[in-house]
């Protein structure tokens, strides 16, 4: 396993983390799990108060257990908890509440990062900022991150952090996969100036990257890829194949599964410190665990860049026309 900074913090994290979305249920396949990460050399779980109404914090600190202190734990604030209007959002009443919340149903003291888990436009940020701030000083916090933020929210929530020299966030949890490009456009730049690490969400683009979808092969009757694919962004069903061809290619020279190259593709991009993977069994995880350890080379990288390629929008294309003073990113 490999490990990077998070942002421009001096956490190490693995490149590879364990998000516990889908635990709801049965603690003990959940420790299996978690046990199986941390043999892997995994040390980042990640979760949120609103996963399965708390629940996957719960049963995540129950199968952490005595080996909490051994990893990291990441959870998240901002969804509606209750039937109030003060149930939901990032204010100060809100987040210690929640925060308080979190920390008991997850039998620790403190939580390692602390995400907004969306922005709140109704709450002032500089009170957002100043409570998080607060968090870290009682030692209830140890990092503050974003996610899903807009270029603008994360920046002026930088600027505020900044001025009144309070903790500022190192992380910013986002949407990222082959075909799901958009955070190069604003949020990858931004992270590359502000030295602002991201954690990758939904990794396999709503499972359409797991390699069950093929070009010519329809989906199983029964498959939870249906429900999974109508709840991310849509896309032609073309683009979709030709990016799943190309991995497919690149599998082939590399013998590995179609997931495990789009992962290990997610790997190399700039500011990427670790991507969030799920799974419901053992041979799941097992898979998605074999993205670490090689990497793709450029020429492969190439291939799939391409392959995955979307015309951007305004003022993105503008600025790409001028590549010697807007180069895009690349990895240092």
């Amino acid at each position: 396993m490999e490990y990077r900074l998070l942002g421009g913090s001096g956490l190490k994290v693995s490149v590879l983390s364990f998000g516990s979305a889908t635990f709801g249920g049965d603690v003990a396949e959940a420790t299996r799990l978690v046990d199986a990460c941390i043999d892997a050399g995994v040390n980042l779980f990640d979760t949120a108060d609103g996963y399965s109404n708390g629940r996957s914090e719960e049963i995540l600190g129950q199968a952490l257990g005595a080996k909490r202190n051994k990893v990291l734990i990441s959870t998240k604030a901002y969804f509606p908890l209750g039937e109030g209007p003060n149930d939901r959002g990032t204010s100060r009443h809100h987040l210690r509440e929640a925060l308080e919340a979190s920390l008991k149903r997850l039998g620790t003291e403190y939580v390692d990062i602390y995400h907004m888990h969306a922005f709140d436009a109704l709450t002032p940020i500089y009170e957002v900022q100043e409570t998080l701030n607060a968090f870290v000083r009682e030692g209830k916090v140890r990092y503050v991150a974003a996610s899903n933020f807009s270029g603008w929210h994360l920046m002026k929530s930088l600027a505020i952090a900044d001025r009144y020299g309070w903790t500022r966030y190192v992380a910013h949890q986002v949407y990222y996969s082959l075909i799901g490009r958009d955070y190069e456009w604003e949020l990858m730049p931004l992270g590359m100036e502000e030295k602002v690490g991201a954690l990758v969400w939904s990794p396999l683009g709503w499972g359409r990257l797991t390699g069950k979808i093929r070009r010519g092969q329809p989906l199983p009757e029964v498959s939870r890829l249906h429900k999974a694919a109508e709840g991310g962004p849509q896309m032609p069903d073309e683009y979709l194949y030709n990016v799943v061809d190309a991995l497919e290619e690149v599998g082939r020279e590399t013998g590995k599964t179609v997931p495990q190259v789009a992962l290990n593709w997610l790997l190399q991009r700039p500011t990427v410190s670790t991507v969030i993977i799920g799974a419901r069994n053992e041979q799941q995880l097992k898979d998605n665990l074999g993205a670490v350890g090689w990497n793709l080379t450029s020429e492969q990288v190439k291939k799939l860049d391409l392959a995955s390629a979307v015309t951007l929008p305004y003022p993105y294309w503008h600025q790409r026309l001028f590549k010697e003073r807007n180069p895009f990113p690349t990895r240092v």
